[in-house]
């Protein structure tokens, strides 16, 4: 007999973790935001954009247009 059997692990659980509510910014420029999109042109060249946004009235602060 080769005595192949394997011991089994148990499933590891996770803690609970506690949602916390989002801070919500009380002025302008106090909190920004990045974020990139991605899309393609209709004859398929494909673009990207770096958007950063102001959190407080979610005014885009640039808009950074690039291939690839």
């Amino acid at each position: 007999m080769l005595k192949l059997n394997l011991r089994r692990k148990g499933k590891r659980r996770v803690p609970t973790r506690t949602p916390e509510p989002l801070s919500v910014p009380r002025q302008h420029n106090e909190s920004w935001s990045m974020d990139f999109m991605s899309d393609a042109l209709s004859y398929g060249h494909r673009f990207r954009t770096l958007n950063i946004l102001d959190d407080f009235n979610r005014q885009a602060l640039a808009i950074e247009v690039d291939t690839s």
